[in-house]
């Protein structure tokens, strides 16, 4: 015997009401807003020292933290795995996710790994644990390109993010957005300061040695390069190149890392192939026409440049040649970091100098098992006396996509030189 009709109704309506509800909390614990954080198990490793050559090839390019990690990017997750001189990329030794955000950046200084993502939040990870040191508000960044699979333009140069290291051994958290340029101690993720202008006409292309913000600024009348106390945000010195045109390109140089730490800057109009260089300190940027070239680079105050198959040292300064190497063939440069110029051959022979005396610390071919050389480099980074090379295919060009574009499922080599 069935139920009454109107309980029947009774029934399915609570069914349908409890249906609905169990749908939404299955849309609410898939949609809502989420983080994961999965802490290191293990110990913090040591520090190999590796002798110089291959690594090992990787899928994602890796961001070498303290000389111990590896620590990649995906869509939204920042990880790391180690050791440093691992062969593969291993299970990971500590893992953040956020939901529905986006990673937009990362950046390592010291042992802490600062994470941005789309909806501007920044993230400071203990590298030591993976554990969350702080959580700050930051402002939102601009529309960027998709990046490839890889996540180097992620990890090895991430857009308006940047550090300055200033008095009594403090560090500055420097993040750029959409019409917002804040500052923040790196320490406990305090913000120090906050610029706020029109949109598109302030950003923040890079932090000098002397601790101090390099930006373009164009709120104003025509573009011109402002240098901020890192402490502060306040404008030391606003300052625009002889016979600059309106608009130009400013490309930060002989930095410690991607665009932090940087000694020096190169001045060109946009399109233009070269420039003009200049060194920053703590007064007026000087002129330093040793480094117009685009095929030059700085370290300190030396420049070191390639031109018809010869390398060259000179002062920045005078242009004084300080040393010359004409043995090497056809080179050119990939990669630069504190003390080291790194190389690659047309044979893709990896050849690493000592930029104050043109002397050779290391040269081995850059290939692993089969891959064999018949590549050109994508992107490249050096950090600590590691080389990472992206290696896309003879033909490729940069509108490919990635499998058009990448030799292999695994395309980036991580050397140690």
């Amino acid at each position: 015997m069935g139920l009454p009709l109107g309980r029947r109704r009774i029934v399915v309506a609570l069914a349908a009401v409890l249906a609905v509800g169990a749908a939404a909390v299955v849309v609410h614990r898939v949609l809502a807003p989420a983080e994961v954080s999965t802490v290191a198990r293990g110990a913090y490793p040591a520090a190999p020292d590796p002798e110089p050559g291959v690594i090992g090839r990787l899928p994602a390019a890796p961001l070498i933290v303290d000389g111990r990690l590896r620590v990649y990017a995906g869509p939204r997750q920042v990880y790391a795995d180690q050791p440093v001189d691992r062969r593969y990329r291993v299970t990971p030794f500590w893992s953040y996710r956020r939901w529905p955000a986006k990673l937009d950046g990362v950046l390592a200084e010291g042992t802490t790994v600062v994470s941005r993502w789309s909806d501007g939040e920044l993230v400071a990870l203990d590298a030591r644990t993976g554990r969350v040191a702080w959580r700050a508000d930051g402002p939102e960044p601009g529309e960027l390109p998709e990046p490839r699979r890889t996540y180097a333009a992620t990890v090895w140069n991430p857009a308006g993010l940047h550090v300055a290291r200033i008095a009594a051994g403090r560090t500055v958290l420097v993040a750029a957005g959409v019409g917002r340029l804040d500052g923040y101690d790196l320490a406990d993720g305090r913000r120090l300061w906050r610029v706020d202008r029109e949109r598109g006409c302030l950003g923040a292309a890079g932090t000098t040695a002397a601790g101090e913000v390099l930006g373009l600024d164009a709120c104003a009348g025509p573009e011109a390069v402002e240098f901020r106390d890192a402490a502060t945000g306040a404008v030391r010195i606003r300052w625009r190149p002889p016979d600059a045109p309106e608009e130009f390109v400013l490309t930060p140089v002989g930095c410690r890392q991607a665009r932090s730490g940087c000694r020096g800057l190169r001045i060109s109009g946009r399109g233009d192939g070269s420039g003009r260089g200049w060194l920053v300190g703590s007064g007026a940027p000087v002129a330093a026409p040793a480094l117009d070239g685009a095929d030059t680079q700085l370290d300190g105050e030396r420049v070191v440049g390639t031109s018809a198959g010869v390398v060259t040292g000179r002062s920045a300064r005078t242009g004084e040649e300080l040393w010359r190497r004409a043995d090497l063939g056809p080179v050119r440069i990939i990669a630069v970091e504190p003390g080291r110029i790194h190389l690659l051959t047309e044979r893709r022979d990896l050849i690493t100098l000592d930029p104050v005396t043109g002397a050779e610390r290391s040269r081995f071919a850059l290939d692993i098992g089969r891959d064999g050389i018949g590549w050109q480099p994508g992107r490249a980074y050096a950090a600590g006396g590691y080389v990472a090379v992206e290696r896309a295919r003879e033909r490729a060009v940069p509108d490919d996509d990635d499998q058009a574009y990448f030799l292999v499922a695994e395309p980036v080599l991580l050397a140690a030189t």
